[in-house]
C-alpha cells in the first residue's frame, strides 16, 4: 500500500505545466523586488515577473505580459481586517518601462487589472499603508513631475498631481499617511497634505542637501557651492549599493559591491562622566567599544562623538565572487521576521541569508566589530521568566491564564520568529541600565540558494518520453547547453536546477540524450580564417558524474560538427561535419565503425528512422539461448553506471552466447547539397545504401528532417515543407512564407502529429495529419530571439530564447504560466493565503483560541458544510509543514490568548493583525503589572509630572548626558512595572509616554548638535521650549549673530523665557498676548507661550482646533500627564474616526495604549472586526482587565454572538455552539439553530 502511495505521489510530481524559467536580469530590473508579508519574494527578470517562495526556494510563479523590462515590483498590503468578504490574497502590481503597470492575482496567475498614463517609465510606485477605506489604492509616479492615485482594482485613475521639480522617487512617512517625500536631482521636497479624496494642493516644501561638515555654526549657506545633488551626495560611500531599515531595533542592513551584506546596530553613548566612561549601554543592547576606563582620551573621544548618529557593524555575511559582468542588484529584508534577507544577482541568482545568534566568547582580537561587547537577548520578563525558555508554569502560578502543564517538567524554548526575538531592548528611564539577557553575536547563515539559467542558451534537449516502462524513475529532464561550456538539468516538473556540469571550455552546439542518466554533448569555439576547429565530444553520465571524451587527439584542427544524431535504438550515432564526411559510431562500446570517403556526398540534414525489426531480433535470440536477457527499450534509466563505457547500459544490448553483442538493423536518411535524399541501413560494422529520391520540384536545398512513424517531412532555406506520407506513396509541399528553417521536430506520443517548425523570425507549430497550422509567435516582436526549441510533452512546447529564458508553453503559443493549484510543487508550501477563504479564517481561529476544546491541538476535526473534507485536509497539511518550533510553543503560550494571536499573525504574515497584537500584549501586561505595583496601583503616571528637572540639556560640550537624569529617581528603579521593555520606537505615538519623551528629548538634542542655519537652530529653540528645556532654549536664542535681523527678537526672546521661569504673576497676562497671537494666525508662537506657563492641555485643544493633530498630540504625549493626554488622545481618536479621515485602526490602538479597553471594544464592535473583538475581549478577561460592570457584560456579549455567527457560517458548529453559550441569552436563537441543523 506505501509502495503504491508513493507512485502516485512521484506521478503527480511528474505533471507538467506551462511556465518559465529565467535567468539574467535586464540592467532596468535593478530594484525592481519586493519582500512580501506573506514570506514571498517577488522580483522583476526581463519582462517578467518571478515569484519566489523563500522558506523553500521555489519558483512559484513566472508572470509574463509586460512587453519591457519591469521596474517596479510591490506587493499589496496585509494592513486590513482579514474576513470573508477581504480574504487573504496574494495580489502584486508590476510596472515596466513602458509606463504599463498590472496587478495580478498570484494564485490564479491571471491579471486582476492593468492600466498606464503614458508611455514613460514607471520611476516609484507603492500601495497606501493606512487601508481602512480601501486597500486597492495604489500610488505610482509618471515621470517627470506626475504623481497618480490609481485604484488598482478597477484601473480607475483617482487624481493626478503634476509638480513643478521633475521628481526621480518618493517615499511615504511610515508615521503619518498624509505626509510624503519626493526625491528630486537637487533637492529634496516634502508634502503634508496627501488624501485619498484630492490631491496635494502645494508643490511641497524644499530642502537642498548640504554635505558641509557639521561645525554648530548657526549661520545657514553662504553660497550654492555647498548644496550638492541629492544622488551626488548619495554616492559618497561609494562602496555600498544598497540597505534596508528594519522597524524591530535600530539597525541597518547594508549591501556592499562585494555582495557581502553588513548588519550595522546604533550606538548610542551612555553615562559619561563618572558613571562608566568604558560602558555604553543603548537602547539597543550596545555594550561598550572596547575603551579602557582609565584611558582619558578614550573618554573624550566619546564625549565628542557622543550625540553622532553612528552604525557599528555586528555582522557580515560571506562575499561574493563579483566580475564585471556579475554583480548584486539588491537586498530585500522580510517585512515580518527582519531577520531574513534576500540577495539578489544579475545573473538570476537569489541567495537567501538568516540572521542567528550564538554565545558571545570574548577572544582578544584588533578587529574593531569583533572588540565591540556583544549584543543581548531580550533577557528576562517580570512575567513569564526567562525570554529564552518558557519556564515550567504551575496551575496556581497564574491562574487567569490558560497554560497547557503537561510539559512543565521541560523549558520550551522560544521561537526565534524575528530581529527582536533576536537581541532584546534596555527598559531603563536612565544611563543605569542592567543587562538582563545573554551576550550573543549575530551571524548570518546561507539557507537558500536559486539558480537561474546561465546566459545565453544555445541549446535545449528534452529527456527520452515518459512510457510504460519507465514511470517508475522518470524525471521530466530538459538538458540546457550555453556559450561558457556548462550544461544546467532542470527538471521540469518543479522548474528548479537538477544537476550543473562544467565540462567543455567552448560553447556547447549539440546535446542528445543516450538515455535517461546519460548525454552527448558536443563544442567548439567560434571558427578563426581557417575554418578548422578543436571539436569536444562528451558522454556524460549523471548517476555517477563520469565524462568520457571522444575521438581526442583526432578532434584537432578539423572542420567543425553541424550535427550529432543518435540512433533510435541507442546503437549508433553519426558526427556530421561542415566540410568533411561524417562518422559513425558504436555508442555502446565507443568505437569509430567508419569513416565514409572524401568523395562521399556533403551531408545537409540526417535522421534516422524510429522504426526497427526489435521483434525479429528478439525472435532470433531465444533460438540461440542466450545467456542474457534482452533489455527492451526506454528501460536504460534503471541501470546502473559501472567504470567502462562498453559497460554502460545505453539503450538495446542483447548479446550472443560468447559475450558478442547482437545488432538490430536501423535506417537514417539524408539529404546533399542538390536536394537528393539517400536512405542507408546500418548493422554491426557494415553501412549499405538503399535508394536514392530526386528532390520534388520547387524545394530549395533541405536544412533539416524529421521521421515519425510513416511520415518524412523536409523543410528548405525558402520556408518550404514537404511532408511524405510513406505509405500511402504520396508527398504534398506546403509553403509556410517564413524563411529558413531551422529545425523541425515531431511530438512525441503514438498518433501525435504535431510539428514544431523552427525559423529565423520565430516558430510554428502544424498538424501533419491535417496539414495545418495549430499556432504561431514571432520572434522578436513578440518574444525574445529564439535560439532553440523542444517538446516537453505531447503537448507543451519549450523555447530557449536570448534573454535566458526557457519557456513551456501551451500548444497556442500564448500562455507560459498556470495556476498555483495546476504546478507539481516539489515541498510542501506553509502560506494559508494559498488557502480559500474559509480554511484560511478556520486555521486562524484554530491556531488563536481553542476554549471550545478540552486541549489545545493543531488539528481541525470536522466541519459542518458541504466540502468540509477538502477544507479540513487543507488545514491540516497547513498544519503538518508548520515551523515546529511555533507548532511545539503554541500549546504553552505563557501570556496566553494575546501572544497565541501574536504569533498567528506572525505565521500567518498579517500585518495589521501583528501591529495590534504587539500593541495590545505589551499594554495588557504593562496594566497588569501596574495594578500590581504598590507605587504607581492608582496612577498611570509613572514619573511625576508635577517636578520636572530644571534642565537636563547642556550645551554641546558639556561631559553630561540627559539621561543620567532621571536615574536619581529611586522609586523608578525600584517599581515593579518598569521591568517590562518598551514598544519599538517604530511604533512612536502608540509608545508610553516615559518611553515617548526620552525618544523626542533624544531626538531633539541630536538636532541640538547637528545646527548649520539659523532656522534650525530657531526650530531647535522651539522644541525645547515646547518640551519644558527653557535653560538650553535662552542659550540658543542668545546665540544669535548680532548682525542678524531677528538678534533683537531673540533677545527678547530669550529674557520672556527666562522671567518666565522665575515669576508666576504675569501668567495671565501671557495668556491673554498667547490667546491673541493664535486668534491673528500666530498659531506656533501662541503654543510656546502656553506651554512656557505650563498651560499645555490648552495648547494641545488650540491645536487641535485649528486642525495640527499630529502636532497636539506629540505636545501632549511629550509634556503632559496622563489624564491631560488621555483627554487629547481621545479627542484625536475620534477624529480618526471621522468617515473624511477613516483610520479606525489606528484610533483602537491609540485607546489600547491609554489602558482605555472597553472604548476599544467599542470601536472594534461597530467596525465590524467581531473576532478579533471576541479574542480581544478573551484577553482581557484572561489578564484580569475586563470591568465587570453591566455596560461591559453586554458588550462582551454582542461580540460573542456575532463571533459565533463568522464560526458558523464557516463550518465550526461546536466553536459557535461555545460562543452562543457565552452570549447568555442572546444566544439562545442561534443556539437552536445550530442544534437543528
Amino acid at each position: 500500500m506505501s509502495s503504491q502511495t508513493e507512485l502516485q505521489k512521484h506521478l503527480s510530481n511528474l505533471k507538467l505545466s506551462s511556465k518559465t524559467l529565467t535567468g539574467l536580469l535586464h540592467n532596468n530590473n535593478k530594484g525592481a523586488a519586493d519582500w512580501g508579508w506573506q514570506g514571498m519574494v517577488a522580483y522583476g527578470c526581463q519582462n517578467f515577473v518571478v515569484v519566489l517562495d523563500t522558506r523553500t526556494v521555489q519558483v512559484l510563479q513566472t508572470l509574463e505580459r509586460h512587453r519591457a523590462p519591469v521596474l517596479k515590483v510591490k506587493w499589496a498590503r496585509q494592513n486590513y481586517h482579514h474576513s470573508k468578504r477581504s480574504p487573504y490574497t496574494l495580489r502584486l502590481a508590476s510596472a515596466d518601462y513602458h509606463g504599463r503597470i498590472v496587478v495580478w492575482d498570484i494564485k490564479q496567475a491571471t491579471i486582476r487589472a492593468e492600466f498606464q498614463d503614458g508611455n514613460k517609465p514607471i520611476l516609484e510606485m507603492d500601495w497606501l499603508s493606512t487601508q481602512d477605506a480601501s486597500h486597492d489604492l495604489l500610488a505610482a509616479l509618471h515621470p517627470p513631475y506626475s504623481i497618480i492615485l490609481w485604484n488598482a482594482d478597477t484601473g480607475t485613475k483617482l487624481w493626478k498631481k503634476s509638480f513643478t521639480e521633475t521628481i526621480l522617487s518618493f517615499a511615504f512617512d511610515p508615521f503619518d499617511p498624509t505626509c510624503i517625500t519626493l526625491l528630486g536631482p537637487e533637492c529634496i521636497l516634502f508634502i503634508s497634505d496627501f488624501y485619498i479624496s484630492k490631491p496635494p494642493s502645494s508643490n511641497g516644501k524644499k530642502f537642498y542637501i548640504d554635505s558641509t561638515p557639521t561645525t554648530g555654526s548657526t549661520s545657514g549657506p553662504t553660497g550654492g557651492e555647498r548644496k550638492g545633488s541629492a544622488r551626488t551626495a548619495f554616492r559618497k560611500v561609494k562602496m555600498l549599493v544598497g540597505e534596508g531599515k528594519p522597524r524591530q531595533r535600530d539597525v541597518l542592513m547594508c549591501l556592499h559591491e562585494n555582495g557581502s551584506i553588513t548588519v550595522r546596530v546604533r550606538r548610542r553613548a551612555g553615562s559619561i562622566g563618572g558613571l562608566n566612561s568604558a560602558a555604553t549601554t543603548p537602547v539597543d543592547q550596545i555594550g561598550n567599544f572596547g575603551n579602557s576606563i582609565g584611558d582619558s582620551s578614550s573618554a573624550t573621544s566619546i564625549s565628542e562623538n557622543q550625540h553622532d548618529v553612528i552604525y557599528d557593524v555586528r555582522c557580515q555575511s560571506d562575499h561574493l565572487r563579483v566580475t564585471k559582468h556579475v554583480r548584486p542588484f539588491g537586498i530585500y529584508a522580510c517585512p515580518c521576521s527582519e531577520r531574513q534577507v534576500a540577495l539578489i544577482m544579475n545573473d538570476g541568482r537569489v541567495l537567501i541569508w538568516t540572521l542567528k545568534t550564538t554565545e558571545h566568547t570574548p577572544v582578544p582580537t584588533n578587529n574593531h566589530a569583533a572588540s565591540l561587547s556583544p549584543l543581548h537577548s531580550p533577557g528576562y520578563s517580570s512575567s513569564n521568566g526567562s525570554f529564552e525558555f518558557v519556564p515550567a508554569v504551575k496551575d496556581d502560578a497564574q491562574p487567569q491564564m490558560e497554560v497547557r502543564t503537561e510539559k512543565s517538567s521541560q523549558a520550551l524554548p522560544y521561537p526565534k520568529i524575528c530581529l527582536n526575538d533576536l537581541i532584546g531592548q534596555v527598559q531603563s528611564l536612565g544611563g543605569d541600565q542592567l543587562q538582563t539577557g545573554k551576550g550573543v553575536v549575530l551571524k548570518f547563515v546561507l539557507v537558500g540558494l536559486l539558480n537561474g539559467v546561465v546566459a545565453p542558451p544555445t541549446v535545449i534537449r528534452m529527456c527520452p518520453p515518459l512510457t510504460t516502462k519507465n514511470y517508475n524513475t522518470y524525471q521530466p529532464l530538459v538538458a540546457l547547453g550555453t556559450s561558457s561550456g556548462l550544461v544546467q538539468i532542470f527538471n521540469l516538473s518543479s522548474g528548479l536546477l537538477w544537476r550543473e556540469y562544467n565540462i567543455h571550455i567552448a560553447p556547447i552546439r549539440g546535446i542528445e540524450w543516450v538515455n535517461l542518466n546519460s548525454f552527448l554533448s558536443y563544442s567548439f569555439a567560434n571558427p578563426g580564417n581557417s575554418g578548422l576547429v578543436r571539436n569536444e565530444l562528451i558522454l556524460t553520465d549523471m548517476l555517477t558524474g563520469r565524462t568520457t571524451l571522444f575521438r581526442g587527439e583526432k578532434s584537432n584542427d578539423e572542420s567543425p560538427v553541424e550535427m550529432l544524431k543518435v540512433s533510435h535504438l541507442k546503437q549508433y550515432f553519426i558526427l556530421v561535419f561542415k566540410e568533411k564526411p561524417f562518422e559513425l559510431w558504436d555508442l555502446r562500446t565507443g568505437t569509430l565503425l567508419r569513416e565514409m570517403p572524401k568523395n562521399f556526398p556533403m551531408i545537409t540534414a540526417l535522421e534516422w528512422s524510429p522504426s526497427s525489426n526489435l521483434r525479429s531480433l528478439k525472435k532470433r535470440q531465444a533460438q540461440e539461448n542466450a545467456s542474457t536477457t534482452s533489455i527492451p527499450v526506454q528501460s536504460s534509466d534503471s541501470a546502473t553506471s559501472t567504470s567502462s563505457l562498453s559497460l554502460l547500459d545505453v539503450g538495446v544490448r542483447p548479446e550472443r552466447k560468447g559475450g558478442q553483442p547482437l545488432t538490430v538493423k536501423e535506417h537514417f536518411v539524408f539529404t546533399d547539397g542538390n536536394g537528393l535524399l539517400y536512405h542507408f541501413f546500418v548493422e554491426g560494422n557494415i553501412i549499405k545504401d538503399g535508394a536514392k529520391i530526386p528532390p520534388e520540384s520547387g524545394m530549395g536545398s533541405v536544412t533539416c528532417i524529421a521521421w515519425k512513424g510513416d511520415t518524412i517531412v523536409l523543410g528548405d532555406v525558402d520556408g518550404n515543407l514537404s511532408i511524405w506520407d510513406l505509405k500511402a506513396r504520396v508527398s504534398r509541399a506546403v509553403p509556410t512564407h517564413r524563411g529558413w528553417i531551422k529545425k523541425i521536430k515531431f511530438a512525441p506520443g503514438k498518433g501525435n502529429h504535431k510539428l514544431i517548425v523552427l525559423y529565423n523570425d520565430g516558430m510554428d507549430i502544424w498538424d501533419t495529419k491535417d496539414v495545418e497550422q495549430v499556432s504561431s509567435i514571432r520572434s522578436p516582436r513578440e518574444i525574445a530571439k529564439i535560439s532553440d526549441v523542444e517538446w516537453a510533452t505531447s503537448d507543451k512546447p519549450i523555447v530557449a530564447t536570448n534573454d535566458s529564458c526557457i519557456r513551456v508553453f501551451e500548444l497556442n503559443l500564448k500562455i507560459s504560466s498556470a495556476p498555483l493549484d495546476e504546478l507539481a510543487i516539489a515541498d510542501p508550501l506553509f502560506c494559508p493565503h494559498l488557502l480559500p477563504s474559509k480554511a484560511a479564517l478556520n486555521m486562524k481561529y484554530l491556531l488563536q483560541h481553542q476554549p471550545w476544546n478540552t486541549e489545545y491541538k493543531l488539528h481541525l476535526d470536522c466541519l459542518d458544510m458541504p466540502d468540509g473534507d477538502e477544507i479540513i485536509n487543507m488545514v491540516n497539511d497547513q498544519f503538518k509543514v508548520m515551523p515546529a518550533d511555533v507548532k511545539h510553543f503554541l500549546p504553552y503560550c505563557p501570556n496566553g490568548i494575546s501572544q497565541r494571536c501574536l504569533l498567528t499573525a506572525r505565521l500567518f504574515g498579517d500585518e495589521a493583525e501583528v501591529n495590534f497584537w504587539t500593541v495590545a500584549l505589551y499594554y495588557l501586561r504593562s496594566e497588569q503589572s501596574r495594578l500590581a505595583c504598590l507605587i504607581h496601583k492608582n496612577s498611570h503616571d509613572v514619573v511625576p509630572q508635577s517636578d520636572p528637572p530644571s534642565d537636563v540639556f547642556l550645551p554641546s560640550n558639556s561631559q553630561h548626558d540627559f539621561l543620567s537624569v532621571a536615574s536619581d529617581r529611586s522609586n523608578v528603579r525600584t517599581c515593579a512595572c518598569l521591568n517590562e521593555p518598551p514598544l519599538d520606537t517604530c511604533y512612536d505615538i502608540l509608545c508610553d509616554n516615559q518611553s515617548y519623551q526620552r525618544y523626542q528629548l533624544d531626538r531633539v538634542h541630536l538636532h541640538d548638535n547637528k545646527r548649520t542655519s539659523y532656522e534650525h537652530t530657531q526650530k531647535v529653540a522651539e522644541n525645547f521650549m515646547l518640551l519644558g528645556q527653557t535653560d538650553r532654549a535662552v542659550q540658543l536664542y542668545l546665540e544669535t549673530d548680532s548682525d542678524n535681523d531677528n538678534y533683537y527678537v531673540d533677545s527678547l526672546r530669550a529674557c520672556l523665557v527666562a522671567t518666565i521661569r522665575s515669576s508666576g504673576a504675569s501668567q495671565s497676562t501671557i495668556k491673554l498676548v498667547a490667546t491673541s497671537l493664535i486668534a491673528n494666525g500666530k498659531l506656533s508662537e501662541g503654543v510656546q507661550l502656553l506651554s512656557l506657563i505650563e498651560k499645555g492641555l490648552d495648547a494641545c485643544r488650540y491645536l487641535q482646533t485649528y486642525g495640527e493633530w499630529q502636532q497636539a498630540v506629540w505636545l501632549a504625549k511629550s509634556t503632559l500627564n496622563y489624564v491631560e493626554c488621555c483627554e487629547v488622545l481621545k479627542r484625536w481618536a475620534d477624529n480618526l474616526c471621522l468617515p473624511e479621515v477613516n483610520q479606525k485602526s489606528k484610533a483602537v490602538l491609540v485607546m489600547i495604549s491609554l489602558g482605555l479597553f472597553h472604548k476599544a471594544l467599542e470601536l472594534l464592535y461597530s467596525m465590524h472586526y467581531f473576532d478579533r473583538a471576541a479574542l480581544f475581549a478573551d484577553s482581557c478577561a484572561e489578564f484580569g482587565l475586563l470591568p465587570e460592570t453591566e455596560e461591559t457584560k453586554k458588550l462582551v456579549s454582542a461580540i460573542y454572538l456575532e463571533y459565533a455567527h463568522i464560526l458558523s457560517s464557516i463550518g465550526n458548529r461546536k466553536a459557535a455552539a461555545h460562543y452562543c453559550n457565552k452570549s447568555a441569552e442572546k444566544g439562545e436563537h442561534l443556539q437552536q439553530e445550530l442544534e437543528w441543523m
